[in-house]
């Protein structure tokens, strides 16, 4: 077998574990993961190469109800997503009752022309006959080309997910340099660590109100100056972010350059500031400015 690439796409409610999955996949944290629904914005692009393959995996936002204009620009990337793909992973939660919003996945599925795998993840809470009447009862629901159980956090049975995913690939041409584990620049990544900090401070819908842009990046010769520009919709909110004599801030400041030093391995001095966009995710001009839409 000569070396084979592919694009694959993962698609999925929100909360499934896509963001985990798609680390696991390329053995470095590419895409933020918390467990509120509606995390990822954007279609991330995960990068694998080994000596006879190159996957290129591509986390969605989940799929739902958008209730204003960016949650819409959301799903649309993802629906788009399948366009691009060769292959497509439908990631589901395991330990969740099958509902309409699967439902609604599936019927999106039935229009796609591509192989489509079930991707059980979560498996590690079940016994083998519990698994066992989960897959047959997905399989009655729609023609997947495979069904692989798998935990991402727990790293069970996502090499055999690899290795079936190989089988699939038809084309032979390398998109990326084989160090390369995801097409997102340094800024965007930067960004992702901090709103992911945000989203764990905050409670309720509040981290959805969140945007975050680097205003100013500087590499000395011993470390990465970064100033970022937290932005929320009501003025209510910015008192939250800051948090009283603010605690938020400083907390938010501190995990996130602790994780910006361990990823770009360097010192980082980091100035967080936070302003007010009105109902930012309603207007498409800010939404691009503050949701990396452009990307």
């Amino acid at each position: 077998m000569g070396f084979k690439s592919g694009f694959i796409t993962l698609v999925g409610r929100p909360n499934a574990g896509k963001s985990t999955l798609i680390n696991n996949l390329v053995n470095d944290k590419i895409a933020i993961v918390t467990n509120k629904p509606q995390t990822t914005r954007n279609i991330i692009r995960g990068v694998r190469t080994d000596e006879d393959s190159q996957m290129v995996f591509m986390d969605t936002p989940g799929i739902h109800k958008p209730k204003h204009k960016l949650g819409g620009s959301m799903i649309a990337k993802s629906y788009n997503s399948f366009n691009d793909a060769d292959l497509v992973y439908y990631v589901i939660d395991a330990t969740q009752k099958f509902g309409p919003g699967d439902q609604f996945v599936l019927d999106k599925l039935e229009k796609v022309d591509k192989p489509v795998f079930l991707i059980l993840n979560k498996i590690d809470r079940f016994s083998s006959d519990q698994l066992l009447e989960l897959l047959v009862a997905w399989q009655e629901r729609f023609n997947f080309a495979e069904m692989i159980p798998i935990s991402a956090l727990k790293d069970l049975n996502v090499e055999q997910l690899l290795t079936v995913t190989k089988t699939y690939l038809e084309d032979d041409l390398k998109y990326y340099a084989d160090d390369q584990v995801t097409d997102q620049g340094e800024d965007f990544l930067l960004s992702e660590i901090i709103r992911e900090k945000l989203i764990f401070a905050m409670e309720e819908e509040i981290p959805h109100s969140i945007a975050v842009i680097i205003e100013r990046k500087k590499q000395t010769k011993d470390r990465l100056i970064v100033d970022a520009l937290i932005a929320v919709e009501r003025d209510s909110q910015k008192g939250m972010v800051i948090g009283k004599g603010g605690h938020v801030l400083k907390k938010v400041g501190m995990l996130a350059r602790r994780d910006m030093e361990a990823k770009f391995q360097t010192k980082v001095f980091l100035k967080l500031y936070v302003t007010v966009e009105k109902d930012w995710r309603n207007n498409p001009k800010k939404m691009e400015q503050l949701s990396h839409s452009d990307e």
